[in-house]
């Protein structure tokens, strides 16, 4: 791995950790993109490399400020969390067996979908 490689990666992990901190994104709509984009992973080996990243407590230092302001709600993270290790589960299992072909589009479809969403909702 080159310099420029790790500059550009340290370049993605701030991004995509601010963009998680400030808008609880960041993983898939940054991190998966910018692999592919500057490192021409596959939409497979960018989707298990930013999975790899999540299983760091990295979001710890975010949910200490939400929750210094009182922004955090446990008892509902606690049931997300479980309900998300199956979901990461089942998940995985389809994508890993979809082509790429298919793969992509079906993620590219599902970000403009959400970010849709949030454009036109009251």
């Amino acid at each position: 791995m080159e310099l420029n490689d790790i500059l550009i990666l340290i370049v993605i992990g701030i991004f995509a950790g601010a963009v998680g901190g400030s808008m609880g994104v960041g993983g898939g709509v940054v991190i998966v993109p910018a692999l592919i984009l500057f490192f021409g992973f596959s939409q497979h080996e960018a989707q298990g490399t930013s999975l790899a990243v999540l299983m760091f407590p990295m979001a710890i230092f975010g949910v200490l400020n939400y929750y210094k302001n009182g922004y955090v709600n446990f008892k509902y993270a606690l049931i997300i969390v479980a309900a998300f290790a199956v979901g990461q589960f089942l998940g995985s299992l389809i994508s890993v067996n979809l082509p790429a072909k298919t793969l992509r589009p079906v993620f590219g479809i599902f970000i403009i979908l959400v970010g849709l969403r949030m454009l036109f909702s009251k």
